[in-house]
């Protein structure tokens, strides 16, 4: 018999068509008779893998009504009784496949306890592969049922998981460090879950049984022993149980947070000078894992005194020893940023990582990693000091830590971009976002070099653009592609450092470079593409208004890219450029605006233009709406109409995503109704007459506000679109929208609004909340007013007043 079968696989396709649309229904049964009525072993194997091939491939509710059938059949393959290891593992392969399906038969006992007594004989069974299979359903039964574990854990999962870890056949090992994995990325989820039901008054839907925690005094000497048995020069796509166990540190140091330290620290400094590098190298690499999931006070203590060996170990003549040395200290820059700029050890640090960016690759990569990391946290911490706290906490600030090494670094990045070698372990990427990182991160004080780098980048992307007629083949070809990317996108990082008054002198050369890079067959290449879209972008916003004497040469190209439907990211991105374009122009768009309206509301009417793409659009309308005022009059109608037919959209509100998509929608349009209102209102505080085109319409706009309001699924997003978009109402159109505002619907959200946790909305809906309160004021002292001038002659006292008006 051939092995997969193709039978088995030709049955399987057919049924994934048909079985959905009520066609073959006598399928399941025949397959079920099939392996109990006692076929020959050859029919009962394929049978088994029609079954699993079906059950993998089939939408789960289609299947639901035959699930029992199903599971006796494939149960009926898995018993210890089956003289066939062939026919066994393709039931425990099915069953594999099958579990989505299972959960009524995992809700009764009775049936579960039958289930889980079949899988784990199956991983005593004589044969790897059944047991490694048997292993995977346990794994994923883990995943789905965690909550019925409980009886089965001690006297079952746990010696099973354990002995498996132990195995000296790396498939069954994978699967023991994989159920445990598994148990402690569960137990986190439980563990947030039980954080946000207690921050809203309200008991968790399930809670933790902390087998992790539990677990830690034995699995992490088995893990501990896994780590030391790597190969140096082991390939980075290779998946072992030597990396599989560092995972599993990682999420058992974050499930179980400062419990793991006394289990892994005495293997670490017992270890970490061993004179055997497999053991420096499991040390170093023990460590690196459950850093991130120490309490900061631990955290401090353990890394500052561990900097000392670990700088001395970038100098190690293991290459393995290297490589993890500077992966922790990547990870040490990106969790405990301020011992990596400790002065202590700053001076030593930087010798150590610029000596290893002319290592080999796999060490340099995890060195710019390392530099990305370094460059953030010197920044921020001179932010914030620069900052004191106040509001130019986010400022550029003067100088930092940094500094007096800023120009070698990025001259040693620069050089490891050019690295023959740089194709190996992604080095040439690590190093150019390194570079971006960096000069990104950078105070004032170090914007000579900035400038410096800004016109290396600018040449390389000239000497590219000059070598596109060398390319000989498909290889050539997407190397110059990657590396064309690497440089626009360089180039955007170092653009948004340049100043105002500095870019008009270099815009020209890189407009130059850009267009070239349009006209060029490497902007076939939607990724090339994209990353010059983006570099355009950013020269908009350092260019401002100036921007417009590329306009004429560039629409062309902004025109080809709103109609690169094929590839959607960039046509998203070209959409997202010309709302850059709108704010960066102002008014000086509008001869440009009729072809891009046209094509802004062709691609929403598109069906082959990505959904994604389309909330863009809706929120470019508003951009555009904004910056060029009164003359947006010519478009209302439209897009009016465009804009009340998006706000009806419903999608199946069991889908995560379509939720998401229809709040990214609601957002949009949301954007686009600020937009509107703001540019034909204007910027003076007497509205212009322009706004009153909106007033038919307002009313429809407050019912969307108050459907968004009454949904339980609406995003942040959409609050604070929703609260901005009613003040600018206020503002517009005064007294006459308290009607429609003035209900409990508006007031809960503006509640909501003004007890987020994100300063924007709470920002927004105070604002909101204050124009309303303007309105309801200035409509009260008009009323009392008139009661006043109208009854004051005839009467003499409050009493009176309070008489004559209620009687």
């Amino acid at each position: 018999m051939n092995r997969p079968s193709s039978a088995a696989q030709c049955v399987a396709n057919i049924a994934v068509a048909e079985l959905p649309m009520g066609l073959w229904p006598d399928l399941i049964e025949v397959l079920v008779n099939n392996v109990l009525s006692g076929s020959t072993e050859m029919i009962r194997e394929a049978t088994l893998e029609a079954i699993g091939y079906i059950c993998q491939d089939i939408e789960h509710d289609v299947l639901t009504a035959q699930s029992n059938q199903i599971l006796t059949a494939i149960v009926h393959g898995m018993r210890k009784t089956e003289t066939s290891n062939h026919v066994r593992l393709a039931a425990t392969t099915a069953l594999l496949n099958s579990l989505e399906f299972t959960r009524a038969n995992f809700d009764k006992d009775s049936e579960r306890n039958y289930i889980m007594e079949v899988v784990c004989e199956a991983t005593q069974s004589s044969d790897t592969q059944v047991r490694v299979a048997a292993l995977q359903c346990l794994v994923k039964i883990m995943s789905l049922y965690y909550q019925y574990m409980e009886p089965y854990m001690g006297q079952a999962l746990f010696p099973i998981t354990l002995e498996a870890m132990k195995s000296n056949i790396d498939e069954e090992a994978l699967q023991g460090i994989e159920f445990w994995s598994n148990v402690s990325d569960e137990e986190v989820d439980l563990s947030i879950e039980e954080t946000e039901a207690s921050e809203i008054g309200k008991p968790p839907h399930r809670t933790s049984r902390f087998y992790a925690r539990g677990a830690l005094q034995y699995l992490v000497p088995v893990l501990m022993e896994k780590l030391t048995k790597q190969d140096e020069f082991e390939s980075e796509d290779d998946w072992n149980p030597n990396k599989a166990a560092g995972v599993c540190l990682i999420l058992l140091a974050q499930c179980c947070e400062d419990s793991i330290v006394p289990y892994v620290l005495p293997f670490v400094k017992a270890n970490i000078k061993n004179n055997d590098w497999r053991y420096r190298d499991a040390a170093l690499m023990a460590f690196g894992s459950i850093l991130g999931g120490l309490e900061s006070t631990t955290l401090k203590e353990l890394v500052e005194q561990a900097m000392p060996t670990l700088i001395e170990l970038m100098y190690d003549n293991s290459v393995a020893v290297r490589d993890t040395v500077a992966w922790t200290f990547g990870r040490i820059c990106e969790i405990i940023p301020e011992a990596a700029i400790n002065p202590l050890f700053l001076n030593a640090l930087l010798e150590a990582l610029v000596n290893g960016l002319k290592a080999e690759p796999r060490v340099a990569a995890n060195v710019c990693w390392a530099f990305s990391g370094l460059a953030e946290a010197a920044y921020e911490a001179a932010a914030e000091a620069a900052g004191g706290g106040g509001s130019d906490e986010h400022a550029q600030p003067d100088t930092y830590c940094l500094s007096s090494y800023f120009e070698c670094i990025v001259q040693r990045l620069l050089e490891t971009t050019d690295r023959a070698d740089g194709a190996q372990a992604n080095l040439r990427p690590a190093a150019y976002e390194a570079l971006m990182e960096v000069v990104k991160n950078s105070p004032k004080d170090c914007y000579v070099t900035v400038q410096k780098t800004t016109m290396v980048i600018l040449e390389r992307l000239n000497q590219v653009l000059q070598m596109e007629s060398h390319i000989q083949n498909h290889n050539d070809r997407a190397q110059y592609n990657d590396l064309q990317g690497l440089l626009c996108a360089t180039l955007q990082s170092v653009l948004r450092k340049v100043t105002p008054e500095d870019a008009p002198q270099i815009s020209d050369a890189i407009m130059q470079a850009l267009l070239q890079m349009f006209n060029s067959n490497s902007s076939k290449s939607g990724g090339v593409q994209e990353e010059a879209l983006m570099a355009v972008s950013t020269l908009v916003d350092v260019l401002g208004e100036n921007f417009i004497k590329y306009m004429d040469a560039f629409k062309p190209f902004l025109c080809l890219g709103l109609k690169n439907h094929a590839e959607y990211q960039v046509c998203g991105t070209a959409v997202g450029l010309t709302g850059d374009i709108c704010r960066g122009l102002k008014d000086k768009i509008i001869p440009y605006c009729d072809e891009i309206m046209m094509l802004l509301l062709e691609n929403l009417g598109n069906e082959s233009v990505h959904r994604s793409v389309k909330p863009q659009i809706l929120s470019v309308f508003g951009d555009i709406a904004l910056n060029i005022g009164p003359e947006f009059k010519k478009y209302l109608d439209v897009v009016l109409q465009t804009l009340a037919q998006a706000s009806r959209a419903q999608v199946d509100k069991t889908e995560y995503d379509m939720i998401d998509y229809l709040n990214d929608l609601r957002e949009a349009v949301l954007e686009a109704y600020t937009g509107i209102v703001q540019g034909l209102k204007g910027v003076e505080e007497t509205p212009n007459p322009d706004v009153m085109l909106l007033e038919p319409h307002v009313q429809f706009i407050i019912q969307f506000i108050t459907f968004i309001a009454l949904d339980s699924d609406h995003s942040e997003g959409n609050v604070a679109g929703c609260v901005g978009l009613i003040g600018d109402l206020c503002l517009a159109f005064g007294a006459k929208l308290l009607p429609y505002l003035d209900n409990e619907q508006i007031r809960d959200l503006l509640m909501e609004g003004r007890r987020s946790r994100t300063s924007r909305t709470k920002a927004l809906a105070s604002w909101a909340q204050r124009e309303l309160k303007k309105l309801k004021s200035s409509v009260s002292s008009s009323w009392m007013k008139w009661i006043w001038m109208t009854f004051y002659p005839k009467l003499e006292s409050l009493e009176s007043i309070r008489n004559c008006c209620c009687g």
